[in-house]
């Protein structure tokens, strides 16, 4: 990992920096994050023992308390705050009721072969208004990941999970496959809090600077 993954010190300074200057040019738009699994699904399982649901519920968390210390917060939502299992139809039921500009679902990877790894976003193949914005956020968060974080890019891909099909109608949508629990590299790096901490970071630097034309 640590030829892959850099070292979060020496870019904690850079993101926070990038956050700072985005604040201004960014304009207010409601956020659902999609906190994957929980409850009696665990999700992947690491090598290392940790469970994709509280990864996941880390990262949510984390991605709250920063956004929380910003001079102009980010108005955010999750659809979990615990451990506890919400369906599929609900997490996009609340996305509508929220009236949601964006939906971001976070996961984590899995593999049969031990050296996967890599970062994956997704996006849906239906066309809509917000289909263009979601596509550019996804590039705009898998470049972000790579090049801050040294995660490994797998691309942005398209697929049929539900959550991206029911929410894509209304808003613009993402999903977020944060780096592989069978890889032991990986399992390790998302164990470390400063780690989790960085992630979260960089995922809310590319919210609050996207440029959504909603």
């Amino acid at each position: 990992m640590k030829k892959v993954l850099k070292n979060v010190s020496f870019v904690f300074l850079l993101l926070k920096m990038c956050i700072i200057l985005g604040q201004e040019a960014s304009t207010q738009k409601r956020i659902l994050i999609d906190v994957g699994h929980g409850g009696k699904d665990s999700g992947a399982i690491g090598i290392n023992g940790i469970q994709e649901k509280d990864v996941a519920l880390n990262i949510a968390n984390t991605i709250l308390k920063l956004n929380n210390k910003l001079q102009k917060p980010l108005d955010i939502y999750l659809t979990r705050y615990n451990d506890t299992l919400i369906s599929l139809s609900d997490r996009t039921k609340l996305a509508k009721a929220l009236k949601a500009n964006l939906f971001v679902s976070l996961h984590c990877n899995h593999s049969d072969n031990p050296n996967a790894r890599g970062v994956e976003v997704y996006v849906v193949g239906a066309t809509s208004k917000y289909s263009d914005d979601a596509t550019w956020l996804a590039f705009q968060m898998q470049a972000a990941l790579n090049k801050k974080l040294g995660f490994e890019s797998r691309g942005v891909k398209f697929a049929n999970f539900q959550v991206l099909r029911e929410t894509i109608s209304y808003c613009a949508s993402v999903l977020l496959e944060l780096g592989f629990l069978s890889n032991s590299d990986e399992a390790e790096y998302l164990k470390q809090q400063e780690n989790v901490f960085a992630l979260a970071l960089s995922i809310l630097n590319s919210l609050q600077n996207r440029k959504m034309k909603l």
